[in-house]
């Protein structure tokens, strides 16, 4: 059956955030399919769910669900153990690598403002696609961003950067993973300085 190009796109993924938040994970942009099961991380092989469900940081929130291991379904549940979603672009595609860098720089500002207002302790951003235009707004070309905590804040949101958990980014594993949220979990307990 050959697929409809008539078709609309499915909807975006709202913001899962709130005021006070402990982490914001702002991705690059929803995938198709994510959007399509209305689920941050939906698709079984990326591995944000099994590093994150695997990582001291979410150790409180597995408690508080009652849940081993977190899935796309709990996304909604984390927002009242301090964890929420948003991404840099909303415009699901089936690649990340389908937005254009227009894209990224015209939702910058939105972007920005949005981490103003709900002031999150901590915006990790997944990956560098989703960061670098932010980081090139905030301090303009004169620097490159680096994995881990950033140099800027964004109100008194502190901004740290992970890779990418999309298998599609193979110079990470899934240990790596883990280590990086490990890496954000004591960035956390160090506070706000």
């Amino acid at each position: 059956m050959k697929p409809d190009r008539n078709k609309e796109p499915p909807l975006s993924l709202p913001d899962l955030v709130r005021d006070g938040l402990d982490v914001l994970f702002v991705g690059i942009n929803p995938s198709i399919f994510s959007a399509a099961q209305g689920h941050y991380f939906a698709r079984n092989t990326n591995r944000f769910w099994p590093a994150f469900s695997r990582s001291v940081l979410s150790q409180t929130a597995r408690q508080g669900i009652g849940a081993a291991d977190l899935k796309p379904e709990h996304d909604r549940l984390l927002l009242a153990h301090g964890f929420g979603f948003t991404d840099a672009v909303k415009r699901p595609t089936a690649r990340a690598s389908d937005l254009a860098p227009a894209e990224f720089a015209a939702a910058v500002t939105a972007l920005v403002e949005k981490l103003a207002w709900r002031q999150p302790r901590i915006a990790c951003f997944h990956g560098m696609m989703a960061y670098r235009q932010v980081h090139r707004a905030l301090v303009g070309p004169r620097s490159d961003p680096i994995l881990g905590l950033q140099s800027v804040r964004i109100g008194r949101s502190q901004i740290f950067v992970v890779p990418n958990p999309s298998p599609a980014n193979a110079h990470f594993t899934l240990a790596d993973q883990i280590l990086w949220y490990d890496r954000l979990a004591a960035r956390l307990d160090e506070g706000d300085g």
